[in-house]
């Protein structure tokens, strides 16, 4: 059966949400790895640079990328079989713990994997079949992995938020998002306005309040909608951030002294900016104007 012939069914709107959502679960699970491995790839890289720099050799260890070694148990280094990898059914048939040592098994595996399915098959039913959905669904899927990374680490990597800032500019070669002079300006917007707060704030107070993957991230932002919608995810990203810094203060014992880190704010208000910036954008114009 040739290719085509698959293609009115893919089209239809409950197929293709439930392809795109199934993809999510099996991206998902490679997040994970990505959200866990990418950091200590950089450490290492940043460690090997480091030498050089010295003219030292570089400590021996053993490969270490996205691709090798194979997962394993962090408690016991129990192998993971390809059979308790598979996206959170696996999490649920061991119950939550691993088959050799029954250590608990993180939960957010498993949601980071559901979340992934979820914006799959979102991107899916609201832009319907066709390359606008799949290019929503890969920024989706890269605004979440930069999320847990930037929550677990304090690192936004390049690897990801440039690929994403010129992914933003080429679609819009074609206004996929948005027409491409708005891209363009708000690319340049986007990362110019929070390198202007942060070099605000370091001459008022000799401290840095954000790092440079912040600058980069938002810069992707405006390169993916626009100018336009800069303020709107600003706005959405420090409201979410005061809210819930604030909660995490309170109700979590968060260290009043301990960075918060920005970004998962910015990627929750691209995703708000994806489906409802237009009508958030609107809803301003007309309380305002």
């Amino acid at each position: 059966m040739a290719v085509s012939d698959w293609l009115p069914v893919f089209s239809l709107p409950w197929f293709f949400t439930l392809a795109l959502g199934a993809a999510g679960l099996c991206v998902g699970s490679f997040l994970n790895v990505v959200i866990h491995r990418l950091p200590k790839m950089l450490e290492r890289g940043f460690e090997e640079e480091c030498a050089a720099f010295r003219n030292e050799e570089p400590v021996a260890s053993a490969p270490f990328n996205l691709a090798v070694p194979r997962s394993q148990c962090p408690h016991c280094g129990h192998m993971i079989s390809a059979w308790e990898n598979i996206p959170v059914l696996s999490f649920l048939l061991l119950g939550g713990k691993c088959r050799a040592c029954r250590a608990a098994i993180s939960a957010r595996y498993p949601l980071v994997e559901l979340a992934a399915a979820g914006l799959g098959a979102s991107a899916a039913w609201y832009f319907g079949f066709g390359w606008q959905a799949l290019a929503a669904a890969v920024f989706l899927w890269t605004l979440l992995s930069l999320a847990f990374i930037d929550a677990d680490t304090y690192l936004l990597p390049d690897c990801l938020t440039l690929p994403l800032l010129w992914a933003g500019l080429l679609l819009n070669l074609f206004a996929l998002f948005a027409p491409l002079s708005s891209a363009v300006i708000g690319a340049a917007a986007g990362y110019l306005s929070l390198w202007s707060v942060y070099w605000a704030f370091k001459f008022l107070t000799g401290k840095e309040g954000m790092g440079y993957g912040d600058f980069k991230l938002l810069a992707a932002l405006g390169a993916w909608f626009g100018w336009a919608m800069l303020p709107t995810i600003i706005l959405i990203a420090s409201l979410l951030g005061a809210v819930l810094g604030m909660g995490m203060i309170a109700l979590a014992g968060h260290a009043r002294q301990k960075p918060i880190p920005f970004g998962p704010y910015l990627a929750l208000a691209g995703v708000v900016a994806l489906f409802w910036g237009e009508k958030v954008n609107q809803a301003y114009l007309t309380l305002f104007l």
